[in-house]
């Protein structure tokens, strides 16, 4: 590879820490006003006291203890970031809830599910990163969650993956991956419609290709096969579209959303994101206005934290992967985790 090459892909792995922090420019600089602005945009939900003790092990958690070189100034070796194995579970909801959302989806706010579900597993190094997409078609035991009004929801036998979500919230979300996988989830993001599509827009667009035509009624989406310049409102489409694709399962959304996350991470490296406070603003603005973390990553300072971390796994080592299902016995139109395959895979994640 020559070291043009590597610099770029360096430069868009940079971009991409920035678009999953949203701050990292902004939060450096403290800007006021601004940085009050987007501290406040954030929702937040406090997974941790609300699932307790039952749960998996949490992975430990290491502090470099290395002193500082030379070059690294006091404020930069101050605070060094932990190392340790990290999981985070990622959702793109259809929440509906706004004029924007529904305008987007369509709905009304009490039908919000888990559209989108993937669990980004970092290694303790930081030297690489695994994406595991979850199909939403998967049938699972859904537990018994705690919900809002201090009540539970009952247990149910081949419930639907993105039920969860909707019975529950993030908190039953949270309970059935962690019973799906027996791995912690750390950290939960959870992204809407609008934050979804407003990134995009903040963007400029992102450019896709797609072999086959696509028109999905359900998604409002129709496009000739060939290569296509997206705007926010189409992106979302495109992440959601099933049908006419493949198989019409959701198994093939998933390999369009693979590629538009592709095309997303493209663009942010041709940008100036990284070097246009006013462009990283529209961009965080539009995102953490739509964005709901557990509590350990409700500020800008913890995402910051976070997009530094991710910032130091290289470019070679990104992954992604969709958990292994097969058809379900009791409906063909429903997969379950094909097994041993799926439990080999979330071991390793542990």
């Amino acid at each position: 590879m020559t070291g043009d090459k590597r610099r770029g892909r360096s430069r868009r792995l940079k971009a991409a820490a920035a678009v999953v922090g949203c701050i990292l420019v902004l939060a450096a600089a403290g800007a006021g006003w601004a940085y009050w602005h987007l501290n406040q945009n954030i929702r937040s939900v406090d997974i941790d006291s609300a699932l307790g003790d039952d749960r998996p092990a949490r992975a430990p958690v290491t502090v470099p203890t290395a002193a500082p070189s030379a070059s690294e100034s006091p404020s930069a070796s101050a605070s060094p970031l932990p190392t340790g194995v990290l999981n985070i579970l990622v959702l793109g909801s259809d929440s509906r809830s706004g004029s924007e959302n529904s305008a987007l989806g369509g709905g009304d706010s009490t039908g919000a599910r888990s559209d989108t579900a993937m669990v980004v597993h970092l290694d303790a190094d930081r030297t690489k990163a695994t994406v595991v997409s979850i199909p939403r078609d998967t049938l699972v035991t859904r537990p018994s969650c705690p919900t809002p009004s201090g009540g539970t929801t009952p247990t149910t036998y081949g419930a639907m993956f993105n039920s969860a979500y909707a019975v529950g919230g993030p908190v039953c979300a949270v309970k059935t991956v962690e019973r799906l996988t027996g791995v912690r989830m750390d950290h939960y993001i959870e992204i809407d419609f609008a934050g979804f599509a407003g990134l995009v827009d903040a963007l400029g667009g992102v450019t896709v290709t797609t072999t086959q035509d696509i028109d999905d009624d359900s998604s409002h989406l129709h496009l000739d096969a060939g290569t296509h310049r997206l705007d926010g409102t189409q992106a979302l489409a495109f992440a959601r579209t099933r049908h006419g694709i493949g198989d019409g399962s959701d198994l093939g959304r998933i390999k369009l959303q693979q590629q538009l996350v592709a095309a997303l991470l493209k663009e942010a490296g041709k940008t100036d994101l990284l070097t246009d406070p006013a462009a990283l603003y529209k961009m965080a603005d539009a995102v953490t206005g739509s964005l709901t973390t557990d509590t350990g990553l409700d500020s800008l300072g913890e995402l910051r934290g976070l997009a530094q971390s991710l910032g130091a796994i290289p470019a070679t080592g990104l992954t992604t992967v969709t958990m292994p299902v097969v058809a379900a016995p009791s409906d063909p139109n429903r997969v379950v985790a094909q097994e041993p395959a799926a439990s080999t895979l979330w071991e390793s994640l542990r």
